[in-house]
């Protein structure tokens, strides 16, 4: 069947080849009709020309006979190839029944004794099958038991942990209980004690507010013994050019109480102290006792000679003034401050001679401790 496969595919190449070939004859021929024409149109020796063409085309025409001829003799040897190839298939066909029928005989003619081998032998193999099975469900059981106690050992575990989380639930209630009972006591003693800070600022304010009103009222009512130790000094005085009031300054040229230079109190100068002295008397015997007040008495000197000096000069004037108010007036020394300036508090800044006596002053104010 194999052979005749292969000889009538060789026989479709034969054929189509041949036919190819026809083809090209058929071409060629057209070809050399085109070139009679071209002779036979230009005239140049035709009938040599058509004599060559004519004789080349019948050979064109032979070779196409003979194509032909092939074509028709491959054509009915691959009809023979056929009608083999169909006769070898049936003896084939017939072939394999053959073969079948005498399988089936052959098994039909099994002897008993060999069908109960076969049987026997499925057994032992279903028999060893059923024996490895069990032997596997044995490994697996145990595998399983082993597996089974595992389990149980981690649930006593979880278990163990269960209840310590569950005591430690209990332990941790009992501290939220207590930290709540401690929480509400801080909230209660906090609210006490802003309860406590808010009286105690409002007593401090309230304090305060008297305190402002108080010194407030003392303040007002030392401007008035201020106002009233001025104007009875003013009348005691007069009007002088060397003694006069400046706001709430009374000031004394150091040339009424001093000699130039000199921090030795001058037997005038004592006489316009004790008149001071006198006033001072009366209005502090009316001023409250409340009234924490003090006779400040403030040294200036001119910018003349050194600082050293100056700051020394004023300073010991003012104490001579002081000294002799408490030792010869009979003034409470807390009643009584000696302050020195020197040259660094001109109330006149004129490079002149007048400036510089101006400058050269005791000053005494009635004010607040």
């Amino acid at each position: 069947q194999e052979a005749l496969e292969a000889a009538l595919a060789q026989s479709a190449l034969d054929q189509s080849e041949i036919e190819e070939r026809l083809a090209s004859a058929v071409l060629a021929k057209e070809a050399l009709e085109v070139e009679l024409a071209a002779a036979q149109a230009e005239g140049v020796d035709a009938d040599a020309a058509r004599a060559t063409l004519e004789e080349r085309l019948a050979e064109t025409l032979l070779a196409q006979e003979s194509l032909r001829a092939q074509v028709a003799s491959l054509a009915e040897s691959r009809t023979e190839t056929q009608q083999d190839r169909a006769s070898l298939e049936a003896r084939l066909a017939e072939a394999l029944a053959a073969i079948a029928a005498a399988r089936a005989d052959a098994e039909l003619q099994m002897t008993e004794a060999e069908r109960q081998a076969a049987l026997l032998a499925q057994a032992n193999a279903a028999l060893s099958a059923e024996e490895a099975l069990s032997a596997e469900s044995q490994r697996q059981v145990v595998a399983l038991n082993a597996q089974v106690a595992e389990l149980r050992r981690q649930v006593t575990n979880l278990q163990a942990l269960l209840d310590l989380a569950d005591q430690a639930d209990v332990e941790a209630q009992v501290q939220i209980e207590q930290l709540g009972a401690q929480l509400n006591t801080a909230l209660a003693r906090a609210a006490a004690e802003e309860r406590r800070r808010r009286q105690l600022e409002e007593a401090e304010r309230q304090r305060l507010e008297e305190e402002r009103a108080r010194l407030l009222a003392e303040a007002q009512d030392l401007a008035r013994y201020r106002s009233e130790f001025f104007g009875e000094l003013r009348q005691v005085i007069g009007e002088r050019d060397d003694i006069r009031i400046v706001g709430d300054r009374f000031v004394f040229s150091s040339e009424v109480l001093f000699e130039l230079g000199s921090a030795d109190l001058a037997d005038a100068g004592q006489v316009q102290l004790s008149s001071v002295a006198a006033v001072l008397r009366d209005i502090a015997a009316d001023i409250p006792s409340g009234i924490d007040w003090v006779i400040r008495v403030d040294g200036h000197t001119d910018d003349t000679g050194p600082e050293e000096f100056n700051w020394r000069l004023s300073q010991d004037r003012a104490l001579s003034v002081v000294l002799f108010l408490i030792e010869n007036e009979g003034i409470e020394p807390n009643r009584l401050a000696a302050n020195g300036f020197g040259e660094f508090q001109p109330i006149n800044r004129e490079d002149s001679d007048e400036a510089r006596a101006q400058n050269r002053r005791i000053e005494l104010k009635l004010t607040e401790r």
